[in-house]
């Protein structure tokens, strides 16, 4: 039988698309005067995915304007085109097509841009693996999607060794300092030896597959098969980004933050800048002031490297072009984003989403300034509501349940057959949070986070936060562990700024006066850095397995 849908619900659609549609008219993603174009776009959707279809959209728009650089140089959008379906091409004479799952193992520079045309050209499903994988992970992640085709730079050979040796091979970025099989090709001599050809256009869309980050055990496939182009309006609707300027890309494209804004960028005729295949705070900000950008995309883990360089560095480089700061994918706290307005300016932008519901909430400038801590409030097109634990709908100001969210994104479950709780249409997010009585959401923390000690819940960011805002604490973490007497109790873990000093009881004392005693951490231990993933996320799970000396903590 057919899925019924409701007048309200169509209804609803119907509304969600005009207003969309006026975003993007309103920031100069379609131009109402070329109704053609966007009927274009919105067919080239249907047979390409997401990726391809905004390059299309920027070669018949923008043509010979730059689009990326990177080490190598700069390529207009029409350069990349024409590579593009060079390197398709190369991959159907391999046997590549629309029945092979690609995987890319990328850093990000050109070739694994290209390699994410070239698969949307050929309709064959790409799955986006994380550079921070072990071979292990990798292994079991290849082997549940059902690669039959790697293609990855030099440096991650290693790790590759772990996929069966009947997988197909594609070096995307070779170095000379890295070894690898002479007889692996690279995709540029692909490109080279069929310039000047074209694929034929797929039946379907092949989809991006981006991964989960993994916090809790092998990461999950969250398919992308076909992405709305309206979608775009809900970043569009809060967020000025600009239009024909450059943006200097610090995210990982593998992940979703970066992915959404490079291929945002593009439909606005942006200039996207790659000059660093590894994160680099100083090099990041040496790269916006070199290339005058007016957009920055990040994860808030860079914002802090960043901001934690100081005014007599920051001040070397001319930011003053940057007119947004776009921070997304881990929780950004309220002492950061009052730093960042401190040295940039009112520019950051606080984007709450995840790869299976995409867009929930952004938190403007204004936002942050009034509400400190808030993500914000759902764009056009997105809707977000809290529910108790027996799945009744919250709507007091300040009361927390768990979030749950509908953006319009059809996300029909992982892969690997499993899928997030939906209610009333809406998917949990797997995140708590609740509403001020303006209608701001604030994010208490994850669901599976909450540490319930002596019979009292906390969460754990409700401390972090805390914690930051101390001048002598660069970054803070808390975790739950096993306790004789209550169960579980409270450690923290603290990254101390340098030349502070450590001592244990005086960071408990200062949760005591400003948090309720259970919010208290029984342990303090100091740590030179928090272990995270390669997308900044924090690996509480290595926190609370790491085994502690008595020297570093302090116990009441």
């Amino acid at each position: 039988m057919g899925t019924t849908v409701s007048p309200r619900a169509a209804l609803r659609t119907v509304t969600d698309a005009v207003a969309a549609l006026r975003v993007l008219g309103k920031r100069g993603m379609i131009d109402m005067r070329r109704p053609g174009e966007t009927i274009r776009t919105m067919r080239d959707a249907d047979i390409y995915g997401p990726f391809v279809t905004v390059l299309r959209h920027a070669v018949r728009t923008y043509g010979d304007a730059p689009a990326l650089v990177d080490e190598h140089g700069t390529l207009s959008f029409t350069e990349l085109d024409a590579r593009s379906d060079a390197l398709a091409c190369g991959l159907a004479a391999a046997g590549l097509g629309p029945d092979t799952v690609l995987a890319s193992l990328c850093r990000d520079h050109r070739g694994f841009v290209l390699t994410m045309l070239a698969a949307g050209k050929l309709g064959a499903r790409l799955v986006l693996m994380n550079t921070g994988f072990a071979k292990p992970q990798l292994a079991d992640v290849a082997t549940r999607e059902q690669v039959g085709a790697i293609l990855f730079d030099s440096e991650f050979a290693a790790v590759v060794s772990a996929v069966p040796e009947t997988t197909a091979r594609f070096l995307t970025w070779v170095d000379e300092e890295h070894e690898v099989d002479p007889a692996i090709p690279a995709i540029d001599a692909l490109v080279d030896a069929h310039r000047g050809e074209a694929p034929a256009a797929p039946e379907r869309p092949g989809g991006i597959v981006i991964l989960t980050s993994g916090t809790t055990g092998t990461p999950k496939g969250a398919p992308r098969d076909k992405v709305s182009p309206l979608q775009s309006a809900q970043f569009l609707d809060r967020i000025p980004m600009p239009r024909e300027d450059t943006i200097v890309m610090a995210a990982p494209i593998f992940h979703g933050t970066g992915l959404s804004q490079f291929g945002l960028g593009w439909g606005l005729g942006n200039k996207v800048v790659l000059r660093q295949r590894r994160f680099d705070a100083e090099a990041t900000v040496a790269a916006v002031a070199e290339h005058r950008a007016a957009t920055l995309v990040l994860v808030p883990t860079m914002l802090q490297r960043i901001i934690d360089l100081g005014p007599d560095v920051l001040g070397r480089y001319d930011t003053s072009s940057l007119r947004v700061i776009f921070a997304a994918g881990s929780a950004l706290s309220p002492d950061l984003s009052k730093r960042t307005e401190a040295a940039f300016g009112e520019v950051l932008y606080n984007l709450y989403a995840s790869t299976e519901v995409a867009v929930a909430a952004v938190a403007t400038p204004r936002d942050m300034r009034e509400a400190p801590g808030t993500v914000g409030r759902p764009p056009v097109g997105c809707r977000v509501a809290l529910y108790d634990e027996q799945r009744r709908r919250i709507t007091e100001p300040g009361v927390v349940g768990t979030i749950f969210v509908s953006s319009g994104l059809s996300f029909s479950g992982y892969t690997d057959g499993r899928n997030k709780e939906i209610v009333d249409g809406l998917l949990s997010s797997g995140d708590v949070g609740h509403f001020d009585a303006e209608g701001r959401l604030f994010i208490d923390g994850r669901d599976d986070d909450m540490i319930v000690s002596g019979g009292e819940n906390v969460f754990p960011l409700e401390v972090e936060n805390l914690l930051v805002e101390r001048p002598d604490v660069l970054e803070a973490a808390v975790v739950g562990v096993p306790d004789r007497d209550f169960g579980t109790r409270l450690r923290a873990f603290v990254v101390p700024a340098e030349g502070a000093a450590r001592d244990p009881q005086e960071i408990r004392a200062y949760v005591k006066a400003n948090l309720a005693r259970h919010k208290v951490p029984r342990d303090v231990v100091f740590l030179d850095e928090l272990p995270r993933n390669a997308t900044g996320k924090l690996l509480r799970r290595v926190l609370a397995e790491t085994e502690v000396g008595e020297q570093s903590t302090a116990t009441e």
